[in-house]
């Protein structure tokens, strides 16, 4: 296979970030205040880019192709390696679950909008996994080369979004702030920058070549900040604290809360695309990665397309979930973010870098900087996101 290049595995990590989770995140985030939510976007992006150079480093410490689960074994051993397994298929069966659910939706309501047709959302739901399906059963390369087609079309919607909205911005929504409502919004930011599962793929397209891996890292998560910001800004500017409320109570996305509030048709057409557009990218991704994920799992050899086997059970599972419980948007999200993502994306990443370094002796082509300060700091800021979700969870007052 031909060595990807670097903007390929930026726009796959981009494309991993802006996702369901760019849906969510004004609503979720906009109790808190447009100027509350910048900074917890700036705090979530160093923290988890910060995570995924952690997966690099691990990565460089073996020549050969490694996924997860075999990371784990050979780092911190075979009880953290259950802990992998029974973690990373929480997370990514909740996060395509939630896309799976979402697409639903969105083809029932495109139907009835514009042909004036009922139909149940799991027709929508069925058709993303045979006609998107076997773009992932084809390979990595293929999902790459659909996926910069794709990206290229989310980024014309949310331009096209971005002009048509931005004359509606009120000013002086954006100088609401209460900063009370901050911790709730970490769980679907982690989400929101949880491309790490992406790294091993990565790291195996590049062959190896770290340094490109790391650019791919850094130029994603920036392009994924950047989409953030700017959605932040037309989102929480245009409509009132209530709106977003009411969003936030019935499980509505920003899309479709933007159109409904602005009722225009145009708004409605574009809205709904990027929302279509957005849940594709990030569900080839997550898709992909479990995927690979299963292979190492159960020590698949990797042949020219993937294991039609391990296809379907990446797609199965979710699909009847989202059959069974369609409204399950937010609450899979939350889930996957606030429990899951942390475990494999702060707390585990920290601990194989620490026993790699410090009790194995491993060494590679690169080395996360700032030594166990800065190791000791990241553990801690996921421990805490970590109590602060299972706080929530159980309905405490800390939050």
């Amino acid at each position: 296979m031909k060595q990807g290049s670097v903007m390929g595995g930026a726009l796959l990590i981009a494309g991993s970030c802006i996702g369901a989770g760019m849906l969510a995140l004004p609503i979720v985030t906009g109790m808190a205040g447009f100027l509350c939510s910048t900074i917890l976007f700036f705090l979530t992006w160093g923290f988890m880019t910060s995570t995924a150079l952690l997966l690099v480093e691990t990565n460089g410490w073996f020549h050969e192709q490694i996924n997860f689960l075999s990371l784990l074994d050979r780092t911190i051993g075979k009880s953290f390696k259950a802990l992998g397994w029974i973690a990373y298929l929480f997370l990514f069966y909740a996060l395509l679950v939630a896309y799976i659910s979402g697409t639903g939706t969105l083809f029932a309501s495109f139907f009835c909008s514009f042909f004036n047709l009922q139909i149940p959302d799991w027709v929508g739901s069925v058709a993303l996994i045979v006609l998107f399906g076997w773009v992932v059963y084809l390979g990595t390369r293929s999902v790459d080369l659909c996926n910069r087609f794709l990206m290229l079309i989310k980024v014309i919607f949310f331009g096209l979004l971005v002009l048509l909205s931005i004359t509606y911005v009120d000013p002086q929504l954006l100088l609401y702030e209460n900063f009370m409502y901050a911790p709730k919004s970490f769980p679907l930011l982690v989400i929101a920058f949880g491309f790490h599962n992406m790294v091993p793929s990565l790291t195996n397209y590049m062959k190896g070549d770290l340094k490109r891996v790391r650019l791919s890292i850094v130029m994603g998560s920036l392009m994924a900040f950047a989409i953030y910001l700017i959605w932040g800004f037309i989102v929480l500017g245009i409509l009132p604290l209530d709106q977003i409320m009411e969003s936030l109570q019935t499980g509505k996305d920003s899309s479709q809360a933007l159109s409904l509030f602005l009722n225009l048709t145009q708004i409605k057409i574009w809205a709904g695309g990027l929302a279509f557009f957005a849940i594709l990218t990030s569900f080839f991704s997550q898709a992909l990665s479990l995927v690979h994920f299963l292979a190492d799992g159960f020590k698949v050899k990797h042949k020219k397309h993937e294991s039609l086997g391990l296809c379907l059970l990446t797609f199965c599972p979710p699909l009847l979930f989202a059959l069974c419980y369609p409204q399950l948007f937010f609450k899979a999200l939350n889930f996957a973010g606030g429990i899951c993502a942390v475990i494999l994306f702060g707390i585990l990443p920290v601990t194989m870098v620490w026993i790699g370094r410090y009790h194995k002796s491993m060494k590679g082509d690169y080395r996360f900087p700032f030594g166990k300060l800065s190791l000791v700091l990241i553990f801690t800021v996921a421990v805490s996101i970590l109590f602060l979700q299972i706080a929530d969870m159980l309905g405490s007052n800390i939050i």
